[in-house]
């Protein structure tokens, strides 16, 4: 198992590369001729609407840990109030011009898969094929007691009934800022409803790895098998401060397998890295298909 890390740091800024064209064409030419596992964090979808964690002008986060939500009602209450809200930022969201080269591609055989740290689900709605989504999606709900997964929609509806005219009286109170997992930034959730699960009335949780949480072990060698086939890896949009995508940086450089690294500031791989480019990642991604 893998744990998603609680600690984190705002990122610092930094300035983009000034040789950018000359940076993006050596990515080309490390590119040509080999698959690419790319591995994605928050910087590649911060274009399409969703907020990251660490960003400069990133407020500071408090996410919910997984032992506060399994081991208080008041915490779960907490949260599905605000997800109920959050949630639908999520599902409206869509692909940037990053997303589609990426699932473009993987059609033409540059990439041989995606590993992303996101949970919006982005790449496949741009049609990526092949996706270790490591830290699980917005929109599947798992009861943690018999193990039941049903949609987000579902719950949704059920959510509506118990608490009717939630989200238009919370709304109307000005507007609502959404978190990088699907949450919303709400103080006041006090008289939400939840919802337990149908078969069992055990706990519903999103499909979601919360920080201090075990990623699962088959999503893990998925992502571990996809960096073993391919002979490079490139990290698109993370600072990797947690170690659960990290460790696929190493797993690739302890075999001598290239990391190339597309980011805004500097990251856990740059030592690793073969090549950095420090640039926002639809610029960058655009200016190597031109070069490619």
């Amino acid at each position: 198992m893998r744990i998603r890390e609680t600690a984190w740091t705002p990122a610092e800024r930094t300035d983009p590369d000034p040789d950018l064209p000359e940076r993006a064409q050596a990515l080309a030419e490390l590119m040509r001729g080999r698959r690419a596992t790319v591995l994605t964090g928050a910087g590649i979808s911060t274009p399409s609407g969703i907020p990251d964690y660490r960003g400069p002008d990133s407020p500071a986060r408090t996410p919910m840990t997984f032992q506060q939500f399994v081991g208080d009602p008041a915490f779960r209450r907490h949260y599905w109030a605000r997800n109920h809200l959050g949630w639908r930022h999520m599902e409206s969201a869509r692909p940037n011009a990053a997303h589609l080269l990426l699932a473009d591609w993987e059609h033409r055989g540059l990439v041989a898969g995606i590993i992303t740290q996101n949970v919006d689900l982005l790449h496949l709605k741009a049609g990526s094929r092949t996706i270790v989504d490591l830290h699980g999606s917005y929109a599947v709900v798992v009861c943690l007691g018999c193990g039941t997964r049903q949609s987000r929609w579902a719950l949704h509806e059920d959510l509506e009934l118990l608490n009717p005219g939630f989200a238009e009286r919370v709304t109307t109170r000005g507007a609502i800022e959404v978190a990088p997992d699907a949450d919303a930034v709400l103080n006041d959730t006090a008289g939400f409803r939840m919802v337990d699960c149908r078969r069992c009335s055990g706990v519903l949780k999103p499909d979601i790895v919360y920080f201090g949480e075990n990623v699962p072990a088959h999503r893990v060698h998925a992502a571990n098998a996809l960096v073993d086939e391919s002979d490079l890896v490139v990290v698109v949009g993370s600072s990797l401060t947690v170690r659960s995508g990290y460790r696929f940086v190493r797993r690739a450089a302890t075999t001598d397998t290239p990391v190339a690294v597309v980011n805004r500031g500097h990251t856990r791989a740059h030592a690793d890295a073969l090549l950095a480019v420090d640039g926002d990642c639809v610029e960058v991604l655009t200016r190597v298909e031109r070069a490619l």
